[in-house]
């Protein structure tokens, strides 16, 4: 029979430098034997001294200590003790953190249309000679690489640190309880946790980027709205000062009606 809370390999990611944890690199022992055989119990790494249940426990507990002791000092306090502020108050910094994470891969996902189309208004208007266009060109496809890559490198580092804080705010229940328990609660309870998690900074992140996304387009059509505006201005001038120049002419043939109506329809078309 299997010892009971035997120990499994100590976690290289405690030991990994940054870039080991940004691309992940420490993962790649554990991939190495994955490929070669199926994966056994005794191959799985610890779990992170920080994210332990006994470690988290009394870090919540704290906090929940906390939170009875102000409501206690507080007489007047409607306010019931509640286990969701503790684990507000005790996670919710951590958490913010990984707010920046999701702004960055939404600002990434905003500026790449605009390197695209920036590239595809390039190759539209190509002139070979002009060099400092090839420069701007040049300039705008490495920016879209590095958004690219900065998006792949963020998307996975936020989903990591987020489903792993979804995890850190389980693990509290999951150190005192049966096998059916933790059973019942990764079948139900634990999904949850997930998705929120997972969902809940899009809920300020989507607005900036809809505004932003709608502070573009507008900017776009404006400028589309202007040229037209600029070209039927330009006819409309010039056919005026045929007009004018003409004048006599018009009057000696007396066009003054057709002329006055090409006039009022390009008018009209402004």
């Amino acid at each position: 029979m299997d010892e009971v809370g035997k120990k499994g390999k100590t976690n290289p990611a405690a030991t990994a430098n940054l870039c080991s944890k940004i691309f992940f690199w420490w993962l790649n022992p554990l991939f190495s034997i994955g490929y070669k055989r199926p994966l056994e119990e005794d191959d799985l790494y610890e779990v992170l001294p920080e994210d332990g249940s006994q470690h988290l426990g009394e870090e919540l507990q704290r906090y929940k200590s906390l939170t009875l002791d102000q409501n206690i000092q507080n007489a007047k306090s409607k306010q019931s003790p509640s286990l969701n502020r503790a684990i507000i108050r005790c996670y919710w910094k951590s958490y913010a953190v990984l707010g920046f994470f999701t702004f960055v891969v939404e600002v990434n996902k905003v500026v790449q249309p605009v390197f695209l189309g920036k590239i595809i208004q390039y190759f539209e208007s190509y002139e070979p000679a002009n060099s400092a266009a090839l420069h701007a060109a040049l300039g705008y496809a490495a920016g879209l690489s590095i958004c690219t890559l900065g998006l792949a490198i963020m998307q996975h580092l936020y989903f990591y640190h987020v489903q792993r804080a979804g995890f850190v705010s389980q693990q509290r229940s999951h150190g005192k309880t049966t096998t059916g328990q933790i059973v019942n609660l990764l079948s139900n309870d634990v999904m949850k946790f997930d998705e929120v998690t997972l969902f809940l900074h899009f809920l300020w992140v989507a607005p900036l980027q809809a505004a932003a996304v709608v502070g573009f387009s507008g900017q776009r059509l404006a400028r589309r709205v202007w040229s037209e505006t600029a070209i039927l201005t330009d006819s409309r001038i010039r056919t005026m000062n045929e007009v004018v120049s003409g004048m006599r002419i018009i009057k000696m043939y007396a066009w003054e009606k057709p002329f006055a109506a090409l006039v009022s329809d390009i008018e009209g078309n402004l």
